[in-house]
């Protein structure tokens, strides 16, 4: 076979793979797992007005992924991960206080005799911010991790981004 067919034939095939697998045709395609996304996402505000210099409250709208859930703020376990919001210094927004919902009580079919404090659905963070004059785009975080009926996913923190203007 000629040296400059090896090159294309290979090319064709790799695309021809690549095609029955973007259509689900490939049974290599379908054994693979799918990609997750995050276990929580982060709803609104976007944009907040408070006066400067005065603790204001803002509701932080967040939702976990269905089928997933997270551990409360105060989950039923010392060596479970909270869930926790923060806002890191210097952003021209100090957080003075993050009030939680109280979690839901749910059991697992693995251990139905434990009981978990978790957040399922959307759910809602109180917090009270303190900002500066101006505008700052804060970069908050929540940390938090997301489980399924099996098993738990790695701890993460997610961006929680607000624009915050200071009158």
């Amino acid at each position: 076979m000629n040296i400059l067919k090896k090159p294309i034939i290979a090319t064709i095939t790799a695309l021809a793979v690549a095609a029955l697998a973007a259509h689900g045709q490939s049974s290599v395609a379908q054994k693979r797992p799918l990609v997750k996304t995050d276990a929580v996402t982060y709803l609104f505000p976007e944009q907040v007005s408070v006066p400067v210099g005065k603790s204001s409250q803002v509701a932080l709208h967040f939702r976990v992924a269905q089928g997933l859930h997270i551990n409360s703020h105060t989950p039923s376990d010392e060596f479970l991960i909270p869930t926790a919001f923060s806002i890191p210094d210097g952003s021209g927004v100090r957080l003075e206080t993050a009030t939680y919902p109280a979690g839901i009580v749910m059991t697992l079919p693995a251990d139905p005799t434990t009981k978990l404090s978790v957040y399922t659905g959307e759910f809602i963070i109180q917090a009270r911010i303190v900002a500066t004059s101006g505008n700052h785009l804060v970069q908050g975080q929540l940390h938090y991790q997301g489980c399924d009926q099996n098993q738990c996913l790695p701890p993460k923190t997610i961006t929680v981004a607000i624009d915050v203007t200071g009158k």
